[in-house]
C-alpha cells in the first residue's frame, strides 16, 4: 500500500470505522445484559461474569501479536479474517445454549476482535498523508471513544425491548458490510512470507498480560491478595512481564522491534495513553451505577443522560482533527487533560440532588477534555515512528490504553468499597440512643435503633451517605492521576512538516 495514497480512500475509511465501533461496541455492550444471560444460560453470577472476563483476557492475549500478523499474512488478508471471525463468532454467542459454550466462543470472539482497533489505526495512517493525519485520527477516534460509551446504552435498550441474544446479532450486518467493502476497496500490501514468529516472547507475554488481566478482572470478588488465586496470578504476571522484557533485550530476533521504544514520542504516547486510559473508562463505568443506585435514575434514562458526554467527545475530536495542522498538538493534550482534571474535580463534589443542567454542563466538558486528549495523543505517538513500525505500534497503543482501562476500573471499584466501608464505620461512630434526634417523636421511633426495622433505616441512611462520599473521594482520586500526563508532554516533540495540498 502506498503510504498516504488510496483510491477510495473514505470508503475505505468508513469500512475501516464500521470495524473500529463493533469492536468497541462489544468490549461493553455485554455488561447491562448479565442479569438476564444468568438467567438464560442457567448459571450462578459468578459463573456468568467470565461472559465478559474470558473476552477481555482473549483480546488482551492476542492484541500483542496484531503489528507480525499483518506483515506475515498482509493486512488487508487478517483484516479481511478477523472481520468475518468476529462475526461469525458473535452469530454463534448469540445462538450459544450453555456457559461453555458462551465461553468459549468470546473466547474466539475476543481473538478475533483483538486485531480490528489496531489495524483500523494502521490503515488509516497508512492511506492519509502526515498532514491530514490528525483528521483520519479523529475520525477513527470516535468509534474507539463513543463505542464503550454507547455500548451499556445500547445493550440495555436492546435486551429490554428484544433479547440479550440480540446484543451479538445486531453485528451481522455490520460485520457484513464492513467486510464487503475492504475485500472490493482495500488495496493489497506486500507480504513477508519469510518472518518468523517468536514463540518464546509471544508466550511471555501472553502470560503476563493474561496472568494480569485475570487478576484485575477476579480480583475484586476474591478479595485480592488475601486470596491464594489473585497471589498465584499476579507472581505468573509478575513473571512473565520479567521473562518478555529480558527476552526482549537479548534475542537476535524479538517478538516486538526494539527500535519501536527507541522513538521518544511513542514511548511518551503509550505511557501517556496507559494513565489516561486509568481514567476515561473508570469514570464511565462509576457514572452509571451513580445515577441508578444513587440518584434514582431507571437504567434506559441513565443510559441517554450519559449520551452528552459522548456528544462532547464527538465535538472534541472533530475540532482536533481540524486544527491538527495548525496548533502544536501538545498544547491541546495539555487543554484536553486540564478539561478532564475540571470535571473530576467537580464530580467529586457531586450529590444525587444536582440539578441536570449542572450534571449535563460538566459531563460535556469532560466529554470535550477526552476528545481534545485523545485525538492529538493518538497523532503524536506515530509522527515520528517510521511506517513500517505502525503496526506494532498500533497494536502496542491499543493494548497499553486497554491495560490501563482495566487498571482504572479495578482500583475505581476497590477504592469504591474501601472508600464506603471507611465512611460508614465513620458515619456510624457518631450515632448513639443519646442522639436527640433519637430520642422521641415520629423520626425517634422510626429510627430507633433497638428495633429490627429501625436499625436496618438507619443503616440504609448510613450507607447511602458513606456511598455519595465514596464516589465523591473516587472522581478526586481520578482527578489526581489526571494531571500525572501532563509531566509526560515536554518528553514529546512536536515535527513541523511541510503542508501540502490534500490528496
Amino acid at each position: 500500500m502506498t503510504h498516504g495514497t488510496a483510491p477510495h480512500r473514505a470508503l475505505i475509511t468508513g469500512c475501516a470505522m464500521v470495524a473500529t465501533l463493533m469492536q468497541a461496541l462489544d468490549s461493553t455492550i455485554a455488561n447491562v445484559a448479565l442479569p438476564y444471560m444468568q438467567g438464560g444460560l442457567s448459571t450462578t453470577f459468578d459463573e456468568i461474569t467470565w461472559v465478559l472476563t474470558s473476552y477481555v483476557i482473549a483480546a488482551a492475549i492476542m492484541t500483542a501479536p496484531v503489528g507480525w500478523m499483518a506483515q506475515r499474512f498482509g493486512r488487508k488478508t487478517l483484516f479481511v479474517v478477523c472481520l468475518v471471525g468476529f462475526t461469525a463468532t458473535s452469530m454463534l454467542c448469540g445462538a450459544a445454549q450453555s456457559l461453555d459454550q458462551m465461553v468459549l466462543f468470546r473466547v474466539l470472539q475476543g481473538m478475533f476482535g483483538a486485531a480490528l482497533v489496531p489495524l483500523s489505526q494502521a490503515t488509516m495512517l497508512d492511506i492519509y498523508p502526515p498532514e491530514r493525519h490528525a483528521q483520519a485520527m479523529a475520525v477513527w477516534g470516535i468509534g474507539v471513544m463513543v463505542g464503550p460509551i454507547v455500548g451499556p446504552t445500547l445493550g440495555g435498550w436492546l435486551t429490554e425491548h428484544y433479547n440479550w441474544r440480540w446484543i451479538f446479532y445486531v453485528n451481522l450486518p455490520f460485520g457484513i458490510l464492513a467486510t464487503t467493502g475492504l475485500l472490493a476497496l482495500m488495496p493489497k500490501d506486500r507480504v513477508n512470507a519469510a518472518l518468523r514468529f517468536d514463540w518464546t516472547g509471544f508466550a511471555a507475554l501472553a502470560l503476563g498480560v493474561g496472568c494480569f488481566q485475570l487478576m484485575l478482572d477476579r480480583g475484586q470478588n476474591q478479595d485480592w491478595f488475601s486470596s491464594r488465586e489473585i497471589v498465584t496470578e499476579a507472581t505468573l504476571a509478575a513473571l512473565g512481564f520479567y521473562l518478555f522484557l529480558v527476552h526482549m533485550f537479548t534475542a537476535e530476533k524479538p517478538f516486538l522491534p526494539r527500535s519501536l521504544f527507541r522513538d521518544r514520542n511513542f514511548v511518551a504516547g503509550i505511557v501517556m495513553m496507559f494513565l489516561v486510559g486509568m481514567v476515561l473508562l473508570a469514570s464511565s463505568a462509576l457514572l452509571a451505577p451513580y445515577l441508578q443506585n444513587l440518584a434514582n435514575y431507571p437504567v434506559e434514562a441513565a443510559g441517554f443522560a450519559m449520551a452528552p458526554r459522548g456528544i462532547g467527545t464527538m465535538a472534541a475530536m472533530v475540532l482536533a482533527g481540524k486544527l491538527g495542522s495548525r496548533i502544536d498538538q501538545r498544547k491541546m493534550i495539555g487543554l484536553g487533560l486540564l478539561l478532564l482534571t475540571w470535571s473530576l474535580y467537580d464530580m467529586g463534589q457531586w450529590t444525587p440532588d444536582l440539578p441536570e443542567s449542572h450534571f449535563v454542563w460538566t459531563i460535556v466538558v469532560q466529554g470535550v477534555g477526552m476528545g481534545l486528549t485523545f485525538n492529538p495523543l493518538s497523532v503524536l505517538a506515530f509522527t515520528t515512528l517510521e511506517a513500517r513500525l505502525r503496526g506494532d505500534g498500533t497494536a502496542m497503543l491499543s493494548l497499553f490504553r486497554n491495560i490501563g482501562a482495566a487498571i482504572g476500573i479495578s482500583v475505581s471499584s476497590f477504592s469504591l468499597t474501601q472508600f464506603t466501608q471507611i465512611s460508614h464505620a465513620d458515619l456510624a461512630a457518631n450515632i448513639t440512643p443519646f442522639d436527640r434526634l433519637l430520642q422521641g417523636g415520629v423520626i425517634g421511633h422510626l429510627l430507633n435503633p433497638a428495633s429490627r426495622h429501625g436499625a436496618a433505616l438507619l443503616d440504609s441512611m448510613v450507607t447511602r451517605q458513606a456511598e455519595i462520599i465514596a464516589y465523591n473521594n473516587d472522581y478526586r482520586l481520578m482527578m489526581v492521576a489526571t494531571l500525572a500526563p501532563l509531566l509526560l508532554l515536554p518528553m514529546m516533540r512536536r515535527v513541523q512538516r511541510q503542508r501540502t495540498a490534500a490528496r
